[in-house]
């Protein structure tokens, strides 16, 4: 018998957005599309709490758009299952020939009947009865346990089909791509930008993003690595831009002119400041950092303090309560840490002082600011800017 798979995304608190659910959707299913186009033609649509993906050929790549689909955000459950007739008898046929496979090596086991169609004949328990029994029939061993099963088989009636399933996979939770705005994730080497703009992107945001360069400070091996980290990012953000600004110049000078102990806080004003400006040119409304309170010099609370007061746009840190620990964890969830840790430097090791300022007043930040041409430097260090783009489908396709 040829089995028709189909897969079956589940939203969760897109369901809660009352009058602007339709948006969410809408966006949800969208990118949803753009992962697809790697991967073969696929019908997707939106009904009832649930995303339909349906492979239009037999040249789709399922096993590629289910691993695409469950790095989507905005889905917090993805399955792969069997399209059925909406009768018993074909329900019944299918569930034989398809199930055993999925439940192989598994010893327990429910049966979950859910009839959104209220004309189908059999009631939701007596769906479970019937496709109980045929499970006990077809595989050798499994047995039946309704609190605590390895597996969850589910046969949903719904408007046109029926379809079986077998357990569910979690997908990336939040909100879809694109649904809460535009933000300028500032891109270092380290272990926490890259989580924080995952995070953001989790929360709805499109991710662009701007990495700091000092070469020849800093190698070109390091600036290769970032870029990974961005194709990295792909996977769960889709597309990312990624604009390069070289500080050379502006940490040569403050090597030059400033207090040592004010280096490290007077190149952060330059970075917001030039962060700030690249925001706005590319339709920005937020800057997003990977800063974690506490964790280094430059991100005690006055020291946030001082480089917030510099900008005029929301700064969003979803790491700040974050210890390393969690971090890593999160790191590791995006597949970000082993690129992270490679040993290349990033332009806030260039120059670091010995014993940098960790309760600094904002007026001293800014008599250092006054030994510098600021304006100069700003101008002929955005003009270095150099911009790449990333995209999911060439990274993971």
């Amino acid at each position: 018998m040829k089995i028709q798979e189909v897969i079956l995304c589940k939203y969760g608190e897109i369901i809660l957005k009352g009058a602007n659910r339709q948006n969410f959707e809408s966006a949800l299913v969208k990118e949803l599309r753009r992962r697809a186009s790697v991967h073969g033609t696929f019908k997707i649509y939106s009904r009832q709490s649930t995303i339909y993906v349906e492979p239009q050929d037999e040249f789709c790549d399922m096993d590629g758009m289910y691993e695409a689909a469950k790095c989507v955000f905005g889905i917090v459950g993805v399955n792969r299952a069997a399209v059925c007739e909406k009768n018993m008898d074909s329900i019944r046929a299918i569930a034989k020939e398809y199930l055993p496979s999925k439940l192989y090596g598994k010893r327990t086991f429910k049966v979950e009947g859910k009839r959104s169609d209220k004309t189908f004949p059999l009631t939701s328990p007596e769906i479970s009865a019937e496709i109980g029994g045929v499970i006990l029939e077809s595989v050798r061993g499994i047995r039946v346990n309704v609190r605590d099963p390895e597996v969850t088989v589910t046969v949903e009636v719904r408007e046109e089909n029926a379809f079986i399933r077998a357990g569910q996979e979690p997908g990336a939770g939040g909100l879809p791509l694109r649904s809460a705005g535009r933000g300028l994730l500032l891109l270092s080497g380290g272990i926490d930008s890259p989580v924080a703009g995952c995070l953001m992107a989790k929360r709805g945001l499109e991710i662009e993003a701007l990495h700091f360069e000092s070469y020849p400070y800093t190698s070109e091996r390091a600036k290769e690595k970032v870029m990974t980290l961005a194709e990295k990012m792909c996977k769960f953000c889709s597309r990312i831009h990624v604009h390069t600004i070289s500080l050379t110049h502006i940490q040569e000078e403050i090597r030059d002119n400033c207090q040592e102990d004010f280096f490290t806080l007077i190149l952060r004003v330059f970075m917001m400041r030039l962060a700030e400006r690249c925001a706005r040119e590319y339709k920005c409304d937020c800057l997003v950092t990977g800063e974690s309170l506490g964790q280094v010099a430059s991100q005690t609370l006055k020291a946030i303090a001082v480089t917030d007061s510099v900008v005029d746009m929301p700064v969003f840190r979803p790491c700040i309560g974050m210890d390393k620990n969690e971090i890593v964890i999160e790191a590791r969830r995006y597949d970000t840490f082993d690129t992270s840790i490679l040993p290349y430097e990033d332009c806030c090791t260039v120059f670091t002082p010995r014993h940098p300022k960790t309760q600094p007043k904002r007026e001293e930040v800014m008599a250092e600011l006054a030994k510098l041409d600021f304006d100069a430097l700003m101008e002929e260090a955005y003009a270095t800017m150099q911009t790449e783009t990333k995209l999911v489908f060439e990274s993971y396709k």
